[in-house]
């Protein structure tokens, strides 16, 4: 056994030859190591997508270190969870010194610093070099602050990397924000023809992680049969530049809107390529700009994608280690009803989750509006308990990693930590639904009926809610509208309502 220097650990999300944990690498003194553990899998029910997406991203990786002869451990399909095969290696090795980059879960960083302190090592955990803001500059932009809120961080960044400014530092087209532009549903007749997302033809390797996942995983949500997603550098490349291409025209316009079987829409389907750290960021808004002189792109669809790269994800991203641990234990309306049982299985009467829901299980996959105002508007309005949620969603989708999916959850859909980094709940009646979506055509509760038999259960549940938590409502500007429509209802109709959702509340197994 030769002399090491340092063991170099590289998680499944952190797929980059030329991310920070490898910048000095020294083949000579170093090595590598990988572990797979059947534990990352099942501390959450995962979906089979997503366990054969880091597989497949994982051993595709470790080829590729291979290739350049680096010196590498993998260890496949451990019963340990990570770091106690990783404190098993470090003794083995006996090495002293170990490097890592900031886990995205905060559980990993605990457990990792803990060993380090166990095991007296050496640990240095390097900052993750794929984004844009680092834990330290954010944390300097929230100094002082009464209120985080998005859209002056968002215009930091742009001005900081000179993203769509001017020389003067001024927004490009004289607005920061087009989102007024990016909000509208599919015309009456349908979306058209969308030009579908390209897909990737499991290779050899990935063919292999798939038939280990549907046996091994065999009782885990949803299936393997559209398992498509780019899982090395190359196919992820690819499916930039085909968005870019073919996509990226219509995403802004109809960012938002849903349509019964159309799961991706316009959408990039890229945000599990760059959670696994196979694109960096910073090449996705390049590409973007290009794409937006050389195709003539409106201003207002590019704008609002770099948002949610440049604004949004490193906002929450700062957010997640600035309020961590806490975070994860958020409950501002000690919500604590139980999952309802259908969100694992999509058999509800409720077109709009049951679509949802269907397509999640079958793709691992839904756009941040299907998320937001259909199954996180839901769980908001049937009182779910937050961390069961946070748990789905973090199992559910593939390019769910707990420091972006546990900031939108908690924060964004289910307003349990009380407004931290948002104006207002945001909840919605089954009228939004039908306004974005085709989904009520289909259904048999009616959007505009609040209470009763026919009655939509999210149309319900919102008034109740309102009723409920009227002061709150009333007391922001930007809520008021809302408790000011229910004042138009009258008083035996909001008692009916309440009645009614008391009874769903008791069923929600049941819808």
């Amino acid at each position: 056994m030769k002399n090491l220097n340092r063991l170099i650990l590289i998680l499944g999300d952190q797929l980059d030859l030329q991310g920070s944990a490898l910048k000095d690498f020294n083949a000579k003194n170093d090595e590598i190591i990988m572990i797979e553990s059947i534990n990352e899998a099942q501390y959450v029910w995962s979906h089979k997508a997503k366990i054969a997406l880091f597989l497949s991203a994982m051993r595709h990786f470790a080829q590729a270190l291979e290739e350049r002869q680096y010196p590498l451990t993998y260890i496949k399909e451990s019963t340990l969870p990570i770091v106690e095969v990783l404190r098993q290696q470090l003794i083995h090795k006996k090495i002293s010194r170990l490097v890592c980059v900031l886990p995205g879960e905060w559980r990993l960083k605990v457990a990792i610093t803990e060993l380090a302190q166990d095991l007296s090592l050496e640990l240095e955990m390097r900052e993750d070099e794929h984004f844009f803001c680092s834990r330290q500059d954010f944390v300097n932009w929230t100094a002082g602050k009464k209120e985080l809120r998005l859209e002056y961080f968002y215009r930091l960044m742009r001005k900081t990397h000179g993203i769509l400014v001017d020389a003067d530092g001024n927004p490009e087209g004289g607005q920061w924000n087009f989102d007024q532009d990016n909000r509208k549903p599919y015309p009456k007749k349908g979306p058209g023809i969308i030009d579908p997302p390209p897909t990737f033809e499991p290779d050899p390797l990935t063919r292999k992680v798939l038939a280990y996942v549907n046996k091994k995983y065999k009782d885990h949500p949803g299936n393997l049969d559209q398992f498509y997603w780019p899982v090395t550098r190359d196919q992820a490349l690819k499916a930039l530049n085909y968005f870019v291409k073919y996509r990226l025209q219509n995403f802004g316009t109809f960012q938002d809107a849903m349509w019964t079987d159309t799961p991706f829409g316009w959408h990039s389907l890229l945000s599990s390529a760059l959670n696994l750290k196979l694109l960096n960021p910073h090449e996705v808004i390049a590409t973007v700009l290009i794409a937006w002189k050389k195709y003539g792109l409106d201003l207002s669809t590019v704008e609002g994608f770099i948002r949610q790269i440049l604004g949004w994800r490193e906002f929450v991203r700062g957010i997640y280690y600035l309020d961590m641990p806490q975070m994860s234990q958020a409950n501002y309306y000690n919500h604590q009803r139980p999952l309802p049982k259908w969100y694992w299985s999509g058999k509800t009467s409720m077109a709009c989750m049951k679509d949802t829901i269907k397509q999640t299980l079958e793709y691992g996959y839904a756009h941040h509006i299907q998320r937001l105002m259909v199954t996180g508007n839901f769980a908001l309005l049937a009182e779910i308990l937050p961390s069961e949620v946070s748990n789905w969603y973090l199992a559910i989708y593939v390019d769910a990693i707990e420091w972006v999916e546990l900031p939108n959850t908690v924060g964004m859909a289910l307003f349990a930590n009380g407004g931290r980094f948002t104006s207002k709940p945001y909840i919605a009646s089954g009228a939004y639904i039908k306004r974005m979506s085709n989904y009520c055509g289909s259904c048999k509760y009616k959007p505009e009926v609040r209470f009763g038999e026919t009655a939509c259960p999210i149309t319900t549940l919102y008034w109740n809610f309102l009723i409920k938590h009227r002061a709150q409502f009333d007391a922001n500007p930007r809520t008021r509208l809302m408790t000011a429509n229910l004042k138009k209802i009258s008083d035996p109709d909001q008692k009916a309502i309440k009645k009614h959702a008391q009874e769903l509340l008791t069923q929600l197994d049941g819808l």
